[in-house]
């Protein structure tokens, strides 16, 4: 059976101490997976998230970008020495967590955007850099991380399946996954079935449920039996998540340019997507 979640973004745009609560209520509301957004590592409230998360009986993953100081495709060692050491944080916080998934635009800085096609340099730097941290995240336990193609507007690095893939292989540490989204595949993969394929379940480490209008999932235009039949013939297993943002968020609008409602709140359009998604997959015996 598939396994749903959903990501803290639903409630907050950068979850702290003071959004816990958060995560009882994704329980209550029929979630059994909670992806938490760290947007800060140095900060995060990682023994009091543990505590929360286990006393909730909730599964925690957690997902991350990388920003301008930590980007992975910056010329400047020094900036990638950085992601570098960000993302080895994260491990640590996932370890701590019980988390078993790192997911999210963690091999780029998102939204950078150089003008042109990614570079043999920038395909080095930061496949020797994800190499580090997976090989110290293999070292100190079972944690994947799990690269995410987003579109076009939000990088040039990693837009399809089949370039996360080959990323993966090129870094070399078994624990390197591809972490799908159906709202970026709509724009860039030319047939969900064919993506799916692609990672296989040797690859496919993660998975985010998001509508092609971010709205309610199973109300736009993603094919929902295509996608969930063939994650269902690789033999996944691990989360189906539920991602999206409330116009009231200041910085991820401007990066998502979510400009409308889709529902009376997050929280709303979860719990709908929810039982949409719940539907669909009941149909084809997932």
């Amino acid at each position: 059976m598939f396994k749903f979640g959903v990501d803290t973004f639903i409630w907050t745009e950068a979850f702290s101490e003071k959004d816990l609560w958060v995560i009882d209520r994704a329980k209550e509301v029929g979630f059994e997976v909670i992806d938490i957004f760290i947007s800060h590592p140095e900060t995060f409230p990682t023994e009091k998230v543990k505590k929360r998360v286990d006393q909730v009986g909730i599964e925690p993953v957690t997902t991350i970008t990388l920003n301008e100081k930590t980007n992975l495709l910056s010329p400047d060692p020094k900036i990638r020495a950085n992601g570098v050491k960000t993302l080895k944080l994260m491990v640590d916080i996932n370890l701590a967590l019980g988390s078993k998934i790192i997911g999210g635009v963690n091999y780029a800085a998102w939204g950078y955007l150089t003008g042109k096609p990614r570079t043999e340099d920038e395909w080095k730097w930061s496949v020797e850099a994800m190499r580090e941290v997976a090989e110290y995240a293999k070292e100190k336990g079972d944690v994947v991380i799990a690269v995410e193609p987003v579109q076009r507007f939000e990088t040039h690095f990693l837009n399809i399946a089949e370039d996360a893939v080959r990323y993966c292989k090129d870094v070399g540490i078994p624990n390197m996954k591809v972490h799908l989204d159906s709202f970026h595949m709509i724009r860039e993969e030319r047939s969900f079935r064919k993506a799916v394929e692609i990672c296989g379940k040797e690859y496919l480490g993660y998975v985010h449920v998001c509508e092609s209008d971010r709205g309610v999932p199973g109300t736009g235009l993603v094919p929902w039996k295509e996608f969930f039949i063939a994650l269902k013939d690789i033999g996944y297993s691990g989360p189906l998540v539920i991602e999206s943002f409330d116009p009231s968020f200041e910085e991820l609008n401007r990066m998502c340019a979510i400009w409308r409602r889709f529902a009376e709140s997050g929280e709303a359009l979860a719990v709908e997507g929810l039982k949409n998604l719940k539907a669909i997959a009941s149909e084809i015996g997932a």
